[in-house]
């Protein structure tokens, strides 16, 4: 199993969420938005319990995304987790990097 961490600017996680779940053929709509916006409330990155899981289950690839808020920032942590293919895990990489910026 892999795992591809780092954090991402709070602003830019639904576009990551969404291009992610692209890359893993999951059709990420409005009702997922809202679920993952809701539970990302009450995060905390520096808690081992405060991180919240999200599945992103595709026909053929399936990753786990965990997110948490950084304290009193404007960030959030993420890993991507799962069986993920060479492809995806550089794909994860560097939407974490690419969200990270701007």
């Amino acid at each position: 199993m892999a795992e591809v961490g780092g954090w991402i600017w709070e602003r830019n996680l639904r576009s990551f969420l969404e291009l992610l779940s692209h890359y893993v053929g999951y059709g990420f709509s409005d009702t997922d938005w809202e679920t993952v916006a809701l539970a990302i409330e009450g995060t905390d990155d520096e808690q081992v319990d405060g991180w919240y899981s999200y599945p992103l289950v595709g026909e053929n690839r399936e990753a786990e995304v965990r997110l948490a808020r950084s304290t009193g920032g404007e960030e959030v942590s993420v890993t991507v987790n799962g069986t993920l293919t060479p492809e995806l895990e550089v794909r994860a990489d560097t939407l974490l990097s690419a969200f990270a910026t701007g």
